[in-house]
């Protein structure tokens, strides 16, 4: 069991299982100490030197039971533009997979784009990732320790989290919903619950798990096209869900909350920015509070799909005011260096031969 992927209480119970008894507070100085920076080496916690140590047992059974591992930072690609970084990490079994430091309007403020998985199965037509198929899921350590990797170089405070990278969230939602709480947990990665946000394509019956169980998270639904077979086109796996099915369970998700149901949108010129998209998505969700957010394709294949001309997005903007909601188009950071949303696709450094596995 790696410490990345635990909560104090979860620390407690796996020594126990061991036979050994550990106070909840010291399983708290524990985690505090190994997933902050620079106390993890060689595959451990280097538990020597805590502010507030714990006791020999603890340290010899923490030593015999646990391990402490990062995955390997193959590459650090910096975008001179933005200051945004993308990081290409190596799982133990050379999986790779991506996270992507973000400044935040706040100077000396950050947030972390996480990966869930390594590829995605989803298919989604303008994503990278979406191309690459599924390899397999990242597990809450791997996840939690690619952002401690990238949180321990940031030049300020990490204060976000978004589960934006390779992969669809809810599509691993048990190692997603574990990692986001360790993320939140003041022992571990020390953010808001509130500045940790979870992205999906529409998966209803984790939307619904997810509200069900009051995860405390943003939850913001990518849904892009509201007519059903544009929608089957360009998010082939989403597509297959009836959009009557995902509307309601955002509108029980609304219910419990009590919160604008946020929509992203990823907008393509001359594809999901006509009059029509408005009126569908007003009949299906008009009902429910809304916020918008639109996203501008990141597709660089040839003949690909193209960004929305800047009087297109405008007239569609416009258009959506009659869903009296919030509209806010989204800048994604890294573009210039394929680490923009839907670029993520672990592409192997220069030089380096294709990654196979």
């Amino acid at each position: 069991m790696d410490l990345h992927g635990m909560r104090p209480e979860d620390l407690v119970a796996h020594l126990a299982a061991q036979g050994v008894v550990v106070a909840l507070p010291e399983a708290r100085r524990v985690l505090a100490w190994a997933l902050s920076h620079g106390h993890v080496a060689d595959g451990r916690a280097q538990l020597d030197g805590m502010v507030r140590p714990v006791s020999r047992a603890v340290r010899a059974a923490v030593a015999a039971h646990t391990t402490a591992r990062r995955p390997e930072v193959v590459e650090r690609v910096e975008d001179g533009v933005d200051g945004s970084v993308r990081y290409l990490f190596a799982a133990e079994d050379g999986a790779r997979f991506e996270a992507v430091r973000i400044p935040l309007h706040k100077p000396g403020r950050f947030s972390v784009c996480l990966s869930s998985q390594v590829g995605c199965a989803m298919g989604c037509v303008f994503c990278a990732t979406g191309r690459l198929g599924l390899a397999r899921n990242l597990s809450a350590a791997e996840i939690v320790g690619a952002f401690c990797a990238v949180r321990d170089e940031a030049p300020g405070r990490v204060t976000g989290a978004v589960f934006m990278g390779q992969g669809e969230p809810l599509h691993n939602y048990e190692a997603v919903m574990q990692a986001a709480s360790v993320l939140a947990d003041p022992n571990g990665g020390r953010i808001s619950a509130d500045g940790i946000t979870v992205s999906t394509v529409g998966l209803v019956p984790q939307i619904r798990r997810f509200t069900a169980e009051g995860r405390p998270f943003r939850l913001i639904v990518s849904l892009t096209s509201a007519l059903p077979e544009r929608r089957a086109a360009l998010l082939p796996v989403a597509g297959r869900i009836p959009l009557e099915e995902l509307a309601a369970a955002l509108r029980a998700h609304h219910a419990v909350f009590q919160d604008r149901v946020t929509v992203a949108w990823v907008l393509m010129g001359g594809v999901n920015d006509g009059p029509e998209e408005v009126e569908a998505l007003r009949a299906l969700l008009g009902d429910v509070p809304l916020r918008v957010n639109l996203i501008d394709v990141n597709d660089d294949r040839p003949g690909g799909a193209r960004r929305a001309t800047a009087a297109e997005r405008a007239a569609f903007m416009d258009a959506l005011q009659v869903l009296r909601a919030p509209v806010v188009r989204r800048y994604s950071v890294g573009a210039a260096q394929a680490s923009a949303c839907g670029m993520l696709a672990a592409r192997p450094p220069v030089g380096e031969a294709p990654h196979v596995g």
